[in-house]
This record gives C-alpha cells, structure tokens and sequence, in this order.
C-alpha cells in the first residue's frame, strides 16, 4: 500500500489537528557536518527496486535517492517542477512536459524525452507484468498495450518534440496529471536499461542506472542493504551526505535497538512495544510528523465466504477501533473510519456510517445472518510490527463473534504481495497505504478500481469505476472531488476493506545525524539529513 503506496510497517497516525509539522532535530556535537560520511536508514526488504514495478515504500526509500522526479510538492501539496523545467496544458488533455538540461544518468547518459517514453512504454506494455501498469492507464492508447498479445507495443499518446521535450496525450482530460507526475512509476529509464527496445536488461534491477542525486554502490544485497553513493555530476539541489546505506531488516525491534546503540541512523517507524518509552530513550531524537497512511484489513472479495457485504461489515462493527489504538498504539493513532485520508482534500469523516460502530450485539446477529465462515484468518507481514495489533484483533472477533481467530505471518512483505497477486487463500490481510500523489483519486483508484495496481481483494463495482472516471475528468478540482466523493459512499455500501487507523509518523535517529525529516510518503528526506560530527 510513494506508497507512498503500500507500507510495509505499522503506520502511526496522523495528529487530530494536522497541527504538525515535518521537522528535523539536532544530533551530534555542535553544528558541524560531515559531507562525505555515510548514514544508515532502515527499511524492509524491497519487492522491486524497478520505477514501474515499485509499489511499496522500502523500494521507494531507494527509489527516491537514485531518481529525481519531473515533479515534488511544495507545503500545501501542490506540485512544483524538479527535473521538469515545465508542465502545461491548456485543457488537461494534451500536456507539455519540457526537461531542465544537464541532467545525465549516472553512467554518463544524458537525459532526454526518449528515456521517459521508452521508460512508460515499459511500464504500460501488459506482458511486462509491472505493478504500476496502471498509472499509465490514463494516456491515449494504453488498452491497445493490454492482453496476451498487444494490437501495439507504445502508447500512442506519447510524442517526442525534441530531445528535451515530448508530450502526453490522455484519454480523457486529468486536472491532477501534474501531481500524478511525482509518482515513482514516472521516472526514466536510460539506454543501459535495456537490451533491445522493449526488453530490460539482466541485471538492471541489481543496480539500477538513474539520474537522481545518488548512484548505486554496488548491487542489491536482498535481505541485507542497499548502499548508494553521492552522484557528483547531479545538476539539481547536492546531497548534504556522502551516500546512503539502507539496512534491511526483518524486525524492527532489531532496527530499533540498533538506533540506541547507535548503530543505524535513522528508523522510520518506531516499533509499537516501544512507543511509551521512545520519547524517553531518545530524548529529541524521538520525532513526529504528518504521514499520509491509511491501515485497512481487507477482504478477498473474490472468496465465497468474504463475498457478502453484510459479513464484512459486521467483521467491522465487532472491532473496537478505540481500544485498540489505546492500548497497543498507547493513543498515539487516530481510529479510521473513511477511505481517504485528511491529509488530502475532499476528504469527509466516518464515511462508513454505521459500520463503523462498535456494537457486538449487532454485529453477532448480522454476521450470523449472512453466514459468515466459523473461522476468520489475519494475514499480516511479519517484517512490520503487526503481530500486537493483529492478536488483538483477533481475540475480539472471537469474543464478539464467536469465531475461531488466528494469525498467520508472511516473513516479508514482499512475500504477502506475491502470494496476494496469485491469489492464494490468505483468508483477511493488512494492507497499508502511503499516497502516491496527494490526490483523493490517489485513494481509490489504484485500490478499489477494478484494474488498479493495489486492488488485491477482487473488488469490482462498474458504477464505482464510472464515478472514478467522470471525477477524473472533470474540468476542476471541485468537481472532481464531488464524483469521488460519491465513489466512495459506494465503497462504504461494498466495504472490500476495513478501515482502521491513520498514520503519523514516529520516528528516531540516532547521535549520529540531524536534520532528519521523514515526509507524508513515509520517505526520509534525503537531501535535508546531515551527517553530524
């Protein structure tokens, strides 16, 4: 669930207030810096570490240091151009994207119109199998590049102007197409990426070639790290340290105890057992910030014993929302009961009514009624502080249902989404989400529309995806929202997942660094932290 996208780790929530800011502390002796030292940021294993196949947050942490996007977002979450030098159009149909010169890739190619083309070309051609396919669903001739066998292997929509210009023709007109642009999938690609048109090269995924303010230092070690290195010849704001190891852990406890040895720098998520004592065990170095996430617990819709509404609603109101942010988050969340966040507008509170109630009674009676299965699954990653939350759960379904209730770890995220896109019976899963671009479309197309790029439940409503469409459309923001808005009372109707928690970040370092920022995408900034001497 950049997630952004899909989050690996227990998202903490957002303040009641959004009264927060993202900020940055002292660490380290003095204001000095040291810029050629290297700091250490931990995240899960990676699914992919491929722009358009990258939809979880520990390979868009990577992602982010080796690629620079056309597009960032400014405070108020309106896009601002990076490597774009423009993005125009005058009727949010046939847009204009002019590259700022100088950018080279880090083997020395230079960054031209044909890198992006070649690169979503990639990303969109249906046999490719990439997860992020369906970002490009929104340019002129994407459904001629689905199927087993293709009518045409680019979109159409796509033309080259010259070689630091090209320009994307939509199938309909998208007033958020700007802010869609800061989406990992919409990187480049370069030459080196592939070994003939069309086809990546073995290996690229290894040690992917970007443009962005670091490259790699050597390749992929899985289940281990990722180290990167400044990339001096990077025209765009320097990298204030000398590179970058992302550490892979598989516990964050593990993660959590390395940054009070000082021993890791930076932890993105502070583990739940240890958030009553974080702000004692790091003093200012225990720090929060807005976070865009949203935890669900989802359905495989497509399963005869999920595929009734009123079974899933009633799983909804036996979870005491309440409770559970009390005594495992120890009040540090905010109890979810729409399906955006508020971080982004349009968004409405407790959009799914009563269903979100806590009410045993009723919902025993109408879990019965329906036929709900004698025995409900949670499947969960165990590479991401789940397991309290998901025992938790559990026992009150069994005391409020009158279900057997069991949890079932994957060891990795990674390995959860694998078994979820083939489909494999998992019974119920967490999900998390990290908006890729602040939009509410963000929020329901690329989970609930029934060819999006996170939709691992099977859920499928035409009327919701026409609603997704006409929103997508419309000729303003205000507009938009209102046909979003009316998608998402149908979701509240269907219910194919259960929202549960907003996120926040909470978040450490260690003595090492300063200036460290973690970002609405879940993302340390990696251009503001400092290695501290």
């Amino acid at each position: 669930m950049r997630v952004r996208r899909l989050a690996a780790w227990t998202a903490l929530p957002l303040a009641v207030t959004l009264g927060l800011v993202a900020c940055g502390s002292g660490g380290g002796s003095g204001g000095k810096s040291d810029p050629n030292a290297a700091v250490r940021i931990e995240i899960a294993e990676p699914q992919h570490l491929l722009p358009t196949n990258t939809n979880e947050t520990s390979g868009s942490q990577v992602l982010s240091a080796l690629f620079s996007p056309l597009v960032d977002y400014d405070q108020a979450n309106k896009p601002y151009e990076v490597a774009a030098d423009s993005v125009t159009s005058s009727d949010n149909k046939v847009w204009t994207i002019k590259l700022k010169p100088g950018y080279t890739f880090h083997n020395g190619e230079p960054v031209t119109a044909d890198n992006y083309i070649d690169a979503w070309n990639y990303g969109a051609y249906g046999p490719n199998g990439q997860n992020s396919s369906y970002f490009f669903e929104k340019i002129a001739g994407y459904d001629d590049l689905q199927g087993e066998q293709p009518k045409a292997t680019a979109l159409s929509g796509l033309k080259k102007v010259d070689d630091l210009t090209f320009t994307v023709t939509l199938s309909q007109p998208y007033v958020d197409f700007k802010s869609m642009l800061g989406y990992t999938a919409f990187y480049p690609l370069p030459k080196a990426a592939f070994s003939a048109p069309g086809v990546l090269a073995e290996g690229y995924e290894q040690a992917p070639i970007g443009q962005g303010p670091f490259k790699m230092k050597g390749t992929w070690q899985h289940d281990a790290k990722v180290e990167v290195e400044k990339y001096d010849a990077f025209p765009g704001e320097k990298p204030k340290v000398g590179g970058v190891e992302f550490r892979i852990y598989q516990q964050l406890t593990a993660a959590y105890a390395d940054v009070l040895s000082d021993n890791l720098d930076v932890i993105k998520t502070i583990p739940t057992e240890n958030l009553s004592t974080a702000p004692t065990d790091l003093g200012d170095r225990f720090q929060q910030s807005p976070a865009s996430s949203l935890q669900v617990l989802a359905f495989p819709t497509f399963q005869k014993e999920f595929s009734n509404p009123d079974v899933r609603k009633a799983i909804s109101m036996a979870i005491d929302r309440e409770e559970i942010t009390k005594s495992i988050f120890k009040g540090s969340q905010q109890s979810a009961r729409s399906f955006v966040s508020p971080v982004v507008a349009g968004y409405r509170d407790n959009t799914i009514g009563a269903s979100g109630e806590f009410d045993p009674a009723k919902a025993k009676a109408l879990y019965e009624a329906a036929g709900g299965p004698k025995k409900i699954e949670l499947s969960y990653n165990g590479d991401g502080g789940h397991k309290d939350w998901i025992d938790a759960t559990c026992n009150q379904l069994k005391a409020n249902l009158g279900v057997e209730c069991v949890g079932t770890a994957e060891p990795k995220f990674a390995d959860l989404l694998t078994k979820l896109k083939q489909k494999q019976p998992v019974g119920l899963f967490r999900m998390g989400w990290v908006m890729d671009y602040p939009s509410m479309e963000n929020y329901l197309g690329p989970l609930y529309s029934t060819n999006g790029s996170s939709n691992y439940y099977g859920y499928s409503n035409p009327e919701f995806d026409k609603l997704l469409a006409e929103g997508s459309s419309a000729p303003s923001e205000d507009e938009a929202i209102k046909k979003y808005q009316a998608a998402e009372d149908l979701l509240a109707k269907d219910m194919p997942v259960i929202p549960l928690r907003y996120g926040q970040n909470n978040f450490g370092h260690s003595t090492k660094v300063k200036n460290v920022e973690v970002d609405l995408f879940d993302r340390v900034n990696l251009l503001k932290i400092e290695a501290a001497k």
